[in-house]
């Protein structure tokens, strides 16, 4: 775990000791036996205040948890609420420094130890933390008294200022002290915690340089900050272990002795070539642990642990590269929260794992957390499953000044000292919308001055024309770069629940049925799975025509908002919103798998993907279109062992069967390449008759802890007597809980969602229930009845943890793996070139010659537009040699609207002749191929607008559509933003 201060060894077996060596570092888990009271009272502060009344809970825990998808975001509850502990230190404790340190809260706090005020803490993101050496009672009971305020309009107490990112559309408020929370004792010559805007400390930071890839070498550095608070000058020494994943030696290495004065604050730098290195990478979180340690006279007086990863990025050729090895960037756009029904955010360290992972194995190599930077844990689950991260400080939607920019900037110093050390993050991200270049030299001078080695670009949504920024993209469209990687920073934001199959299965929802959202077509908001996947399908489809080999401009991505139902800002009939892959619960939609085989290979494709969209059991007569999504040439389908030939293939993965009688057996596609070789197939089969229920759990890989906040997650499904599930089951199940466990639920369609309810129908055939467990070690048993099917129990038990005056010395990402599945960055080229650019040298037109070049600078701002007049809407462009060119791609003004008749000559002669269409961005005129060398694309008549109701926000607002031209506008305007003129390879 980066940035924790672990115990020199393990406390678990006898519990925590009484007592440790004088100058033994030591980090507790402070997260037990913390009492809660939702309101306000007087001298809750009080070190004599009676609390045996409040409720005891365990941390993290928010105190309007059970509204999380219950109540719509803007209804979510805000007040006071007051959080109290007590804990006693071990012996040994007197005289040491000792810190508090918390992963975050929301929104504000004001903190008392001992019944005096110790400091505030008002961001609603940041970890932060206090030195208490000074007022803590080391022989006797102390006591923490916390009061928490999460209003959405809270202000900052010195400024007045309100925060941008309490907002009520994206970041959901679950109150209180929702994240982790430790306590650190160490001598009085220590390393630092990483806790700047609290501490005004920095901590270690890890990093390599000098990368061999294929060699497995790099040298490694590890730098402390260090401070001397004892009385007598120091000569220290700095000594670095590193250990790799199976806790190996692999390195000792040293820096040159250093003196500190009394009072001195130094970095401490030691580095060294280290061979046969595992670089970490996409779905191989592999982690090392660096020990740092301090010492005097030969003897050791501090020790730290950090677990890092080591790997390579650049950012060039519109390109980002790890490891040597270009990727293109899928994934998702997730809410910070990434939240659970009736939980919230703080769910154990396991459930981060199992959520993040799924991102990995739908084929994501990225999630873009929105808006606020994410808490530790998530950030932790990230490096293990090797899942990369574009972390945000804080932000809205737009640029501010004043205040409220400096509350960023702080934000983002402290997030990324935070965070320096965690491999998964390769994007620090400045905003959710464009800010000033100005503003964008201020974020990047911070992180050249805190993360000058990490190799982590910085920059910000849109950022297209802005040098200081080194990546950037647009929301919803395709942007293409030779120089800094462009990927969209969120796409295909439709919604559906998992609940609707199709229009021909319970519940029968014909696509769009439900409310309008104002008054938009609710087509996009009221999906049902096989629309949400195509949708998915086609949307993807255009980034990938843009990838790395497709020229000198290309896209470099982009991630689909969002990947897990959120309760966040919705449009459809629901009161959250249904964007994701997965649902509440982590249950896959038809997207999921979908993406599985859309986004399997660094950049192209793998051919073996293959997946049947949607089940196969419907009353018989039913005629409807089958849906294939398969990486291969062509698909064919067998019904029952009888071909019905191949599918239409269309957007690059989608193979359609229209019009297929159904017939209950087993429905088989089966892909082929081009040769007709086959690759891959799957199938889906007709189930029986619904007879039972079947239970399955899923738990921490360690086992579930009796800490009053582990998860356990339970499947519930309707199966035949064949033990197949029963896709179109609606039942209601009916729960019974016994044993030392908290009932959570789960999530349906219906009142309140079910949130909390014992009563809770499956969909699809399946639903997923969480229960939480107490401070009380026991057997748990859940049992599911529904009416004419045959019950089920599964047994779940809990095993005891090691807590002493308020203190343990288990942690809750304790023993959790990493996930080495993807294997080491392959050492092939991940890509094929597919043609060539052909370069432009110049350009005239019909009219504004002099901006003529504007519409290959590779600057999407920028633009060459005619007068207006049909006489004047065209543009010859000269080639730097004569070429054979095959295809002329154009990102036109009004591109995802409009539809231009265009012709294209070469050298005169007429290779197109039609319609652009309207696109995320660029339309593609396939030439009869011809020699030449000069390209002109000539309008023929007005460009007609197909599709006047694409393109609005939630908000009402419209998107943009290219550059706002009224030459446009006039039956002869033609303005072209970007023109690329290619040759096959």
């Amino acid at each position: 775990m980066k940035h924790k201060l672990f115990l020199l060894f393990f406390l678990s077996a006898l519990g925590l000791q009484t007592s440790f060596a004088q100058n033994q570092r030591s980090t507790y888990n402070f997260n037990p036996g913390w009492k809660l009271y939702i309101g306000d009272i007087t001298n809750a502060e009080a070190i004599d205040f009676d609390d045996k009344s409040w409720k005891g809970i365990t941390l993290p825990y928010a105190w309007n948890e059970g509204e999380a998808f219950k109540k719509s975001i803007e209804d979510l509850s805000t007040g006071i609420a007051w959080y109290r502990k007590h804990f006693t230190l071990p012996n040994g404790a007197q005289d040491k420094k000792i810190f508090l340190e918390f992963e975050g809260i929301r929104q504000a706090g004001e903190f008392y130890l001992n019944g005096k005020f110790i400091g505030r803490h008002e961001n609603g993101i940041t970890a932060f933390g206090f030195d208490i050496s000074n007022l803590i009672i080391p022989d006797k009971e102390n006591v923490l008294a916390v009061r928490i305020d999460n209003a959405w309009n809270y202000r900052e107490k010195a400024t007045n200022s309100p925060y941008q990112w309490n907002d009520k559309n994206f970041n959901a408020n679950y109150g209180g002290i929702s994240k982790n929370v430790r306590l650190h004792i160490a001598g009085k010559l220590y390393q630092t915690l990483p806790l700047y805007s609290s501490l005004k400390t920095t901590g270690n930071y890890i990093y390599a340089k000098n990368f061999n890839i294929t060699g497995k070498s790099a040298v490694v550095v590890s730098e402390s900050e260090v401070k001397n608070e004892t009385n007598e000058l120091k000569n220290i020494s700095y000594e670095i272990d590193l250990k790799d994943a199976d806790g190996k030696l692999i390195k000792t290495f040293n820096a040159i002795p250093q003196n500190l004065a009394p009072g001195e604050t130094a970095i401490l730098k030691a580095e060294a070539v280290v061979n046969g290195l595992n670089f970490w990478s996409w779905g191989y979180g592999y982690l090392y642990t660096i020990t740092s340690r301090l010492k005097v006279n030969g003897v050791t007086v501090d020790e730290l642990y950090t677990k890092t990863g080591f790997r390579k990025t650049e950012f060039k050729n519109g390109m980002v590269y790890l490891n040597d090895q270009v990727l293109m960037m899928k994934g998702y756009a997730q809410r910070t929260s990434n939240e659970w029904p009736a939980v919230g955010l703080s769910v154990p360290a396991w459930l981060s794992d199992y959520s993040n992972q799924l991102m990995v194995e739908s084929n994501a190599n990225l999630v873009r957390w929105m808006h606020i930077t994410p808490w530790k844990q998530d950030i932790e689950s990230c490096d293990r499953v090797g899942l990369i991260q574009a972390m945000p400080a804080g932000d809205s939607e737009k640029d501010v000044t004043g205040t409220r920019w400096d509350q960023r900037k702080a934000v983002m110093t402290d997030a990324i000292v935070y965070n320096r050390n965690n491999p998964s993050i390769v994007f620090y991200e400045c905003g959710n919308e464009s800010i000033s270049a100005e503003h964008m030299v201020e974020m990047k001078d911070i992180r050249n001055q805190y993360d000058p080695n990490g190799g982590r670009a910085i920059g910000s949504r849109e950022m297209l024309d802005i040098n200081a920024a080194e990546y950037g993209g647009e929301m919803l469209y395709i942007n293409k770069s030779a120089n800094k990687p462009l990927w969209s920073m969120e796409y295909s934001r439709d919604e559906g629940l998992r609940k609707y199959w199709d229009e021909f299965s319970p519940p029968y929802h014909i696509n769009g049925a439900g409310p309008k959202y104002k008054d938009a077509d609710a087509s996009d908001y009221n999906r049902n799975q096989d629309s949400h996947a195509i949708e998915n399908v086609i949307r993807w489809n255009e980034y990938y025509q843009e990838r790395p080999g497709t020229g000198t401009r290309v896209s470099s991505g982009g991630v689909n908002i969002i990947f897990s139902d959120s309760n966040t800002h919705h449009r459809g009939e629901e009161n959250y919103r249904r964007s994701g892959e997965v649902d509440a619960m982590r249950i896959p939609k038809d997207g999921f798998f979908a993406h599985k085989v859309m986004w399997d290979g660094w950049v192209d494709a793998k051919k073996e993907g293959i997946h049947l969209i949607g089940h196969w059991n419907y009353k018989a007569g039913t005629k409807k279109n089958v849906y294939v999504v398969a990486a291969g040439n062509k698909v064919a389908l067998f019904l029952n062992g009888k071909s019905l030939g191949y599918g239409e293939k269309s957007n690059g993965f989608l193979f359609t069967f229209k019009a297929v009688n159904y017939q209950s057996g087993i429905l088989k596609a089966v892909s082929y390449d081009a040769k007709g070789v086959k690759l891959a197939e799957t199938q889906l089969k007709t189930s029986g008759e619904p007879v039972s229920i079947k239970l399955t759990k899923m738990q921490n890989p360690t086992g579930f802890k009796a800490d009053g906040s582990d998860l356990a997650l339970v499947q519930v499904e309707v199966i035949d007597a064949a033990g197949n599930r029963c896709p179109i089951a609606l039942n209601m199940i009916n729960f019974e809980l016994t044993g030392p466990a908290e009932w959570r639920g789960g999530i349906a369609q219906g009142p309140d969602n079910y949130i909390l309810s014992k009563q809770l129908p499956v969909e699809g055939g399946v639903n997923r229930i969480l229960v939480r467990s107490t401070t009380t070690a026991g057997k748990i048993n859940i049992t599911a009845k529904a009416e004419g099917l045959k019950s089920s129990t599964i047994a779940l038990e809990t095993f005891p943890v090691s807590v002493k005056n308020g203190l343990s010395s288990q942690f809750p990402a304790d023993g959790l793996k990493s996930n080495l599945k993807r294997g080491a960055t392959p050492t092939a080229q991940t890509y094929q070139v597919s043609r060539k650019t052909i370069k432009i040298i110049g350009a005239s037109a019909g009219a504004n010659t002099d901006k003529a070049r504007l519409s290959y600078d590779d600057n999407e701002l920028s633009d060459w537009v005619n007068d207006g007049t049909l006489n004047t809407a065209w543009i010859k462009y000269d080639l730097e040699k004569e070429s054979t060119v095959t295809q002329v791609e154009l990102k036109v003004n009004g591109f995802r609207t409009k539809a231009y008749p265009i012709r294209i000559l070469v050298d005169g002669k007429e290779v197109f002749k039609g319609n652009t269409i309207p696109s995320l961005g660029y339309f593609t005129a396939i030439c009869k191929p011809t020699k030449g060398k000069t390209v002109t694309i000539q309008l023929l008549g007005s460009g007609k607008d197909n599709n006047a109701n694409i393109g609005v926000e939630v908000n009402g607002k419209k998107l943009d559509d290219g550059i706002e031209r009224v030459e446009t506008k006039s039956k002869g305007g033609l303005s072209i933003i970007e023109a690329e003129i290619y040759e096959a390879k």
